[in-house]
């Protein structure tokens, strides 16, 4: 399949679609996006990337952050007695699937001139579409956080800084890492351990109006994703892209940017990601203990595997993923 997929500035493949979008890449009825690279190829070359058999979960507790980002409530774990006191039944109120780490599913973003990815209609999106296939290949860690702080440029974890694509190459490179297509990038920015290191004051101060780092919106961002043709992306930060959209963007052009639909993934590039390319974007995924383990032996790639909820027309689903190195 790698020989077929155009690199972006062929985008789209025929004319009609959207402009940047890699609708019909894989037929006019599609629902997995990039997924539709992963196979028993990329299962065997996760496969292969195993030495010594080592399991990380990616995945942070249900709980946390704590209090939820982006002002979302937080769920009630009740544990009820079954019948005679034989044992335990335990429910959850109040949860939102994306309070933790998770991945954002195709009907989370929609673009406001193109609709949901591929122009398939919203409700025939859901995350039980990912989750009847798994989603199982090589992952490959890009450890841009440790990059930028050997560099002498060390990411602000309380501001917008942004991370540029070059930066992304760059600690491709100094790590030795090859991306393959169809390989998972797994981007860790260090933001979770900040996080860990905060008071209950300094967590709290987070749960609305935050500032946090993260990819830079726009076109050289997208391209650059879909020039490594990867099936997903998952990060560890709270929106993989700066928050809040339009953070990076000059105060003279936000209101010209904002106005124009068109451009639109200048000031969120989930815009483009979701609903133009097809990429799954995975969002507080826990990567710290992998990353350590990559520092120490060099060794980048690993298995992961991750089971989305099959929950239909599911909008996000927890992660439920894991390394294996």
């Amino acid at each position: 399949m790698a020989p077929s997929l155009p690199d972006f500035a062929d985008l789209p493949v025929r004319e009609g679609l959207p402009p940047g979008s890699s609708w019909g890449v894989w037929g006019d009825d599609d629902r997995l996006g990039c997924l539709n690279l992963l196979g028993e190829e990329r299962t065997r070359a996760g496969l292969s990337a195993v030495v010594d058999a080592r399991v990380f979960s990616l995945n942070l507790e249900l709980d946390l952050p704590d209090p939820p980002l982006f002002g979302r409530p937080a769920f009630r774990h009740d544990v009820s007695w079954l019948a005679g006191g034989a044992g335990h039944d335990d429910s959850l109120s109040d949860w939102n699937t994306q309070s933790s780490s998770q991945w954002d599913g195709f009907r989370h973003i929609r673009h406001p001139l193109y609709g949901f990815y591929g122009g398939v209609d919203d409700e025939r999106h859901g995350v039980d579409v990912w989750a009847a296939r798994g989603i199982v290949g090589r992952a490959v860690l890009c450890d841009v956080g440790r990059w930028r702080e050997a560099e002498g440029r060390p990411i602000d974890y309380a501001e917008a800084d942004p991370i540029e694509p070059d930066d992304v190459r760059g600690a491709l490179a100094a790590g030795g890492t090859q991306v393959e297509t169809g390989d998972i990038l797994l981007l860790r920015t260090g933001w979770l351990r900040w996080y860990r290191s905060l008071d209950a004051a300094g967590r709290t101060a987070l749960r609305t109006g935050h500032r946090a780092p993260g990819l830079r919106p726009g076109t050289a961002t997208a391209a650059m994703l879909w020039d490594l043709h990867i099936a997903a992306l998952a990060a560890d930060n709270p929106a993989v892209e700066v928050w809040p959209p339009g953070a990076t963007l000059a105060p003279d052009k936000r209101d010209a940017v904002r106005a124009d639909p068109e451009r639109c993934h200048e000031a969120f590039v989930h815009f483009s990601l979701l609903a133009l390319l097809g990429l799954p974007l995975g969002e507080l995924f826990d990567l710290d203990a992998l990353a350590d383990a990559v520092a120490a032996d060099g060794r980048s790639a690993c298995l992961l595997t991750s089971a989305p909820l099959r929950l239909r027309h599911g909008v996000a689903s927890p992660a439920n993923a894991l390394a294996i190195r």
